[in-house]
This record gives structure tokens, sequence and C-alpha cells, in this order.
């Protein structure tokens, strides 16, 4: 059996960040079901990692209680994680202001973040099959190996994106323990709906949603079975219980646009006129009588119409989360009600910690997630 005073499962930004904020004093493992540290990091950001967000706050975090993240956040902020990189030689670059990406490739955050985690001994491709805790140790059994620590850190992620190599193994630990799990589902993520044509596949438009008290505006992505893009994967990070409203035109009142053309230009078609502030197949499927004339319809047709396109809804019922496979995050995870908001400990059960995804926190799109990763892992590393 080899003895560790700190154990972290998981190598991606949680669990490093845990083992660079550990005392150099302290013995370090690190075990990882996968062949390299920091997979998602590697596929993030189109490959560029959004690593931080200006606008971090714990407004921009959601889950059944997102207002835990506050002190950690606070402590750690976006120049925290600036000033690190600065200190790495990070060169990054804004893809909008206060989004912070990697000017070149993920790869120059993956190499400081494993070079802070040295002192670790790494212990990869070992998957684990079962934890337990004895007279104040915890015992780690995986495939290869026996582990015992006084303290371990649970960072093995979420399990979306499966293509990286992620597992449940973090919820199963923390079941055990007797911590309770909020439903896993995709967020950040398309939906899936039959009330968007196919053909529209490919659109892309800048738009306003709104989804319960949630008012999202970004850009949409016409896909062939549904909706993506930004403004749809903000969406679903949110809670879900209510339609979903696009607004396709988001800065014209469309009914008093048309109705002022119907009296200055009546012999225009509704399909030319949409065709000046819309894509042209998008225009064509809200108004697909291409030859009838504006002055040919009735205000009330005008209307109609504008709903469709300042109000567009799609039911509740009418649409699912497109699937884990291509989800950048999940809601739910470990409940955050048995976890110290200050040190990441558990409640439950002493020298237990949880950092990153697997906790019941998914951030917005735009460096949200990362950051907590970073953030709750310096603070479980710190305190463990």
């Amino acid at each position: 059996m080899k003895y560790y005073d700190v154990i972290i499962l998981g190598a991606g930004a949680a669990g490093l960040s845990a083992a660079a904020a550990i005392s150099p004093e302290k013995k370090v493992a690190i075990i990882d079901m996968g062949n390299t540290p920091a997979r998602k990091i590697a596929i993030s950001g189109g490959g560029r990692c959004n690593f931080t967000n200006d606008a971090v706050s714990y407004e921009r975090y959601f889950g059944n209680n997102p207002k835990f993240v506050r002190g950690i956040i606070a402590n750690i902020a976006s120049k925290d994680i600036l000033d690190w990189a600065k200190s790495k030689c990070i060169k990054w670059s804004e893809k909008t202001p206060g989004q912070y990406f990697c000017e070149t490739s993920a790869k120059s955050i993956i190499t400081p973040l494993i070079q802070d985690a040295k002192n670790a001994d790494f212990f990869l491709n070992e998957t684990v099959i079962k934890t337990e805790k004895t007279d104040g140790l915890f015992i780690i059994h995986t495939n290869k190996n026996t582990y015992s620590s006084k303290s371990m850190i649970v960072a093995t992620g979420g399990i979306s994106f499966p293509a990286t190599g992620v597992s449940d193994v973090g919820y199963k630990i923390a079941k055990q323990f007797g911590h309770k799990i909020i439903p896993v589902r995709p967020a950040l993520c398309a939906i899936a709906t039959k009330t968007i044509p196919s053909e529209l596949s490919g659109i892309s438009i800048n738009v306003e949603i709104k989804n319960g008290k949630s008012i999202i505006q970004d850009s949409l992505l016409f896909t062939h079975f549904g909706l993506g893009g930004p403004a749809i994967y903000r969406t679903t990070v949110r809670d879900l219980n209510d339609d979903i409203h696009i607004n396709l035109l988001p800065n014209i009142n469309v009914y008093d646009w048309l109705r002022n053309e119907k009296q200055t230009s009546g012999k225009k078609s509704i399909f030319s006129l949409l065709a000046t502030k819309l894509p042209n197949r998008l225009a064509k499927w809200l108004a697909p009588f291409e030859n009838k004339n504006l002055a040919d319809y009735k205000d009330t047709e005008l209307k109609t119409l504008s709903e469709k396109i300042n109000n567009f809804i799609i039911h509740k019922n009418e649409f699912s989360l497109y699937n884990l496979q291509s989800a950048e995050v999940v809601r739910g995870g470990v409940s955050t009600d048995e976890i110290s908001p200050k040190t990441m400990e558990s409640k439950l059960c002493p020298g237990l910690f949880f950092a990153g995804e697997v906790v019941d926190i998914a951030g917005d799109l735009g460096g949200f997630n990362l950051h907590w990763a970073f953030a709750s892992g310096r603070t479980a590393g710190m305190y463990a």
C-alpha cells in the first residue's frame, strides 16, 4: 500500500490546481483514469481555452444553490488567474472584452498547470474501483494499486463530453460517504426540436432569448436537428422550467415596422423586406408567400407574423437537450448542502474534499467553468 498525505482523484483543471496549492512538505498523489492530464482543457474554447472572465460573479453560476460559489470566487478572482497566467508568460487575447483565451493553444495553460503540480506523484491509466475510510485514513483501491491518505480530494469532473474519458466515479464516492447527488443533465449544449425545419441548418443570427427570468442576448445557430450556438448553450445551463421565447430581431418592433412599410411601400413583398434584416432562407420560411404584397396583408396577419419573429416560442414539451456527448458541462452533481463553502470540505466526512464540475455548480459560457475549476481546486488544496 502506498501512503500519501493527500490523494487527488482527477488530473483536470481542478485536480491540478489543488495539487499546486498543497504545501510542498506534504506527500501528494494524483490518480486519473486517462493517459494524459487536462484532457478537457485541451479541447476547451475551440482548443484555445477560455480560462477566465472579468464578469465572474455568482450570478453567472447555476445549481440548486449558486450562491455557494460567492466566497471562493471572491477569494480567487479573475485578476488572480490573470496574474498567475502572466507569471507563467502565458499570452492571451480577448475575444470579447473581459473574455480571456490563450493566444496560441490550450497547451500554454496545460504545461504550467502540470509544472505547478510537480511535487505530486502522477498515476495515470488507473481506474478507482473502491474507496473506504478506516481508522482516519482513506483507502483507495484502483485496478493497479492500493493507496492510503489522510485527505482525499474528489476532482473527477462531470460526465459531459465522454470522448475525453470521464466516469461517474466521483458521484459514487460522494454517495458512499453520505452525500446527496443532484440528478445530472447536459448543459451548455444544443437542443433538439421539430419546430425548426432542417433546411435552415447553418444560419446564424443574433437573438434575444427569454426563459423564465433569464434574458440572454447572443448568437444562435440553426442546426439539422434544432438549435445551437452560444445563445442556446447559455440557455441550457440555466433552469429550464418554462418555454423558450426567441426574438429573432431583438432591436426592431416588427409589427410597427411592417405597418409603417405598408403605408409607405405597400407594393413591396414581406419577403423582400424581411430579407433586408434576416438571411434569405429564414425570411422565406417566416413569409413563404414571396410574391404577396405588403398591402394585401391585414393588420391582424401582420401581428401574427410579427409575433412569430419577435416572440418565437418553443414550448417546454417541444424540445430536448441534445446529448451528453456534445455538452460542455453538466447541471447537477454533488449537492453543495453538505460541502463547506469556505474550504470545499465535506460536512459529513472530515478530510474529504470536492472541487470542480463534480459539484452541483455549472458556469455560464465564457470561461466561467474553468475559473470555477481553478478556484475550487485551489481552495480544496489549501485546506487539505
